[in-house]
């Protein structure tokens, strides 16, 4: 979990993932100490998933674009700017997503909540043609 500042969204999504059970590392603003612009924010925390070392990310900045382009340039990240649950969904299924971005502006918790059913509920479409595109990307 990063972000590029200690908002009040990033701090209650990281209380929810506790809450849920998931193991929380946190990165940016988050972390006391550790570099928190948005660049080093999305780069570490997508360095995090592509090592290995967590199995998924979840990272925040004021409109969530600065974070997901910052995560994408680290190789093996497919990291989604969702605004709704339906597309952590579909971000999961259909592009096998590993960082799910998000605003600090506009979610709110309700909405966080509705994204993260959906996000860890959701697995990787199976079908070949699903798994293809994926590929293409690596």
């Amino acid at each position: 979990m990063g972000s590029d500042e200690r908002h009040e969204t990033a701090v209650a999504a990281c209380e929810e993932l506790r809450r849920r059970g998931y193991d929380v590392r946190c990165f940016g603003a988050l972390d006391e100490g550790a570099t928190a612009c948005w660049p080093a924010v999305g780069r570490t925390v997508g360095q995090a998933v592509a090592s290995g070392s967590c199995a998924t990310g979840v990272v925040f900045c004021w409109t969530g674009t600065g974070v997901s382009i910052a995560a994408n340039k680290v190789r093996g990240v497919r990291a989604a700017l969702c605004g709704d649950a339906a597309t952590a969904s579909g971000a999961r299924r259909w592009n096998d997503a590993n960082v799910l971005c998000a605003s600090l502006r506009t979610t709110s918790l309700a909405v966080l909540g509705e994204m993260f059913d959906a996000w860890f509920a959701t697995a990787a479409s199976e079908k070949p043609e699903d798994r293809e595109a994926i590929a293409d990307l690596e």
